[in-house]
């Protein structure tokens, strides 16, 4: 079962990324402050569940949060940065699109680059932990995703509708036959 929070306070936000080990489109982020009784069914980390399930959970999350927000980085923002810093730059993006001032942040993941003096705590795995960041792993997927397919309809041949832009063998073999496009991580090994 998901903790409600990991430090008591009432606007603590998980936050969390989603298309960092992709090989093209953007990187998202989303921070969400729930309250301590939202306890939807079947929330867990964005990567356990069926797309129609973090559809539904997304609905439900928009519906009933505190507050939440998405941020992202393109693929200029990626390759000037890095990806590690392009995700911490999407993360603060989403916290600075939030109504209220967080008063801690929990990131999952190892490490974050600190935000305008907000305490954090990082957790490895934490979306299978909090619910605050199983929520922002479940906005980011389902942003990010949006965003793919939109993309998907300007280059259909690399099926970002259903590899979102990860390194499947279809989308390396599409590279190999069409070459990147603007969308693609140039710093990263496409083949």
């Amino acid at each position: 079962m998901l903790l409600a929070s990991h430090t008591g306070l009432s606007r603590e936000a998980g936050l969390d990324e989603a298309g960092r080990g992709c090989l093209a489109g953007p990187v998202f982020a989303a921070a969400v402050i729930l309250p301590p009784d939202f306890v939807p069914a079947y929330l867990n980390d964005s990567k356990l569940m069926t797309a129609r399930r973090r559809e539904t959970i997304r609905q439900e999350i928009c519906r009933e949060a505190v507050a939440w927000a998405v941020g992202e980085a393109n693929t200029d923002e990626i390759a000037s940065i890095n990806i590690a810093q392009a995700s911490y730059l999407a993360m603060h993006r989403a916290v600075a699109q939030l109504p209220h001032r967080p008063e801690h942040l929990i990131v999952d993941g190892n490490r974050f680059r600190p935000y305008l003096g907000i305490e954090h705590t990082c957790f490895v795995k934490g979306d299978g932990r909090y619910r605050s960041i199983a929520a922002a792993s479940v906005l980011a997927k389902t942003f990010r995703d949006d965003r793919m397919h939109e993309l998907a309809l300007e280059y259909p041949m690399y099926g970002w509708e259903q590899n979102a832009g990860y390194p499947t063998e279809k989308h390396r073999a599409a590279i190999r036959q069409y070459g990147p496009c603007e969308y693609h991580r140039m710093g990263f090994r496409l083949l």
